[in-house]
């Protein structure tokens, strides 16, 4: 008679949060070149000798699942979809003793021919970031005239069952905030659900204005005054956005105000990135070496408690709002969404 595995101790920090959610850059690399994360010509890509292999990207989320209580996976880069072995991954992951719900953040423009390969893998879901409807301020933002594959990739992920279909903008006043309303409307009647974020500053030129970034709570106000917003209650205290239900609808819209409203008291995510380093927050300052650990033989117990340790000294919050804050040293590119 076989007994069910006993489940692993959580993943906590020196403040008592347990952490189940992972995030896993799998490439620095990006096909698009979007003036808020990089120059036009692009950043100093990592060598591919130091990114993870796809073998030991698997055996780093089978320790996380296995030892540490990871429960959700959500797979970004740069641009994930640049990976040729994606679909090859996903299975690899999907085929896991204790499979984690498996996500995906893309930038859409490869999503039309890949949705189904992707779905038939084991990916569950997808957000596609898209900052406006306008194809010249698509090509003026991205540095690329490739709005309409933007578009295919989100029918496709639909028709693909990629469910719920989540849409990823960032208001920047006078940039694109003339769209919050009609982001929404477009997005109703799709069947997409969307997510205004307030923009952060993760950008390498350090270009980041806090004047420039619409607040949550100026979204809210521009949203009712066309919509009738009803809160969606909060099951889960470190789920990013807040919801709301649109005219009485089952159609939602999130905002996630990761700056003036941030979360981190109740945060469970932690993040690995494309060349192994494990990351305790989104702004940390330094990093853990797990790449090295794995090329030079370390056991699965020893990666898990070097995991432990990392973990436990995560600070309380980002600290934006803090006199001594400093952005991260990586991009945004390099660490992940």
């Amino acid at each position: 008679m076989s007994h069910p595995i006993a489940p692993p101790a959580p993943l906590l920090d020196r403040f008592g949060r347990a952490h189940t959610d992972l995030r896993v850059s799998l490439t620095d690399r990006c096909n698009l070149r979007c003036t808020y994360c990089m120059p036009a010509e692009g950043l100093p890509w990592l060598p591919a000798g130091e990114l993870l292999t796809r073998a030991e990207t698997t055996r780093l989320i089978r320790i996380a699942v296995d030892r540490l209580g990871i429960r959700t996976v959500r797979l970004t880069g740069g641009e994930p979809l640049l990976r040729p072995d994606l679909p090859a991954l996903i299975a690899d992951l999907a085929g896991l003793d204790r499979a984690p719900e498996l996500s995906l953040t893309t930038n859409g423009i490869r999503l039309a021919a890949l949705a189904p390969a992707l779905r038939a893998a084991g990916l569950r879901r997808v957000n596609v970031s898209l900052d406006t409807l306008r194809p010249e301020r698509f090509a003026l933002l991205t540095r690329r005239d490739r709005i309409e594959d933007v578009f295919a990739g989100l029918r496709a992920a639909r028709a693909a069952g990629l469910a719920p279909v989540k849409v990823n903008t960032v208001p920047v006043r006078g940039i694109n905030d003339d769209e919050i309303v009609p982001m929404l409307e477009w997005a109703i009647e799709r069947g997409y659900r969307l997510r205004l974020i307030e923009q952060m500053p993760l950008d390498p030129q350090g270009a980041w204005d806090r004047d420039l970034m619409v607040t949550a709570a100026e979204v809210l106000e521009r949203l009712a005054a066309r919509f009738t917003l009803t809160a969606v209650p909060r099951d889960d205290a470190s789920a990013p956005a807040e919801e709301w239900h649109v005219d009485g609808s089952a159609a939602t819209v999130g905002v996630i105000a990761s700056v003036t409203r941030p979360f981190c008291g109740a945060c469970d995510r932690v993040r690995l990135t494309s060349d192994g380093q494990l990351r305790t927050c989104l702004f940390a300052r330094d990093e853990s070496d797990l790449r090295t650990l794995l090329r030079s033989g370390a056991d699965d117990a020893e990666i898990a408690s070097a995991w432990r340790i990392a973990l436990f000294g995560k600070g309380p919050g980002h600290g934006i709002d803090t006199p001594g804050f400093l952005a991260p040293d990586r991009p945004m590119s390099a660490i992940g969404g």
